[in-house]
């Protein structure tokens, strides 16, 4: 939970220029976000090597949810489908919920590491942006 409205937290965490100040996880996304468009993605697990994506938009709706999908190679081999949504309490705090779903025939190969070292990023992305979010409504 952040404690600050949808559209708070939405302008921090489309102000990819920024990414590189805050975020620990995703170093960076290059591109327009809008649905059906390819961005470039790099994240940088903990106790891992960065990695570089380019997954295509499939959800951008404002406010509220930002998703691609994106694959290794070929779609089936490892595929990935990242998700950000924002959801509005009502009483000026927002609940961002983060997530991937992973399917393909490497998926298995690899699972200790996306429940590890993946998951590892994703908590250290969140708890930064809900401080990045409640660090600049105090200012």
């Amino acid at each position: 939970m952040i404690n600050a409205t949808p559209d708070k937290v939405w302008a921090v965490l489309t102000d990819f220029e920024n990414y590189p100040n805050w975020n620990p996880f995703i170093k960076s996304i290059i591109g327009e976000p809008k649905v059906g468009s390819q961005i470039t993605v790099s994240i940088a697990p903990p106790d891992g090597k960065i990695m570089t994506f380019k997954p295509v938009v499939v959800v951008f709706n404002p406010n509220r949810e930002f998703r691609w999908v994106g694959k290794l190679f070929f779609k089936g081999l490892f595929d990935g489908e990242h998700k950000f949504e924002l959801i509005d309490r009502g009483n000026g705090t927002t609940i961002f919920y983060h997530s991937e779903t992973f399917k393909g025939m490497l998926v298995r190969l690899f699972k200790k590491k996306l429940e590890n070292s993946t998951k590892k990023g994703f908590e250290m992305m969140n708890e930064n942006l809900k401080r990045r979010v409640e660090n600049s409504m105090n200012q």
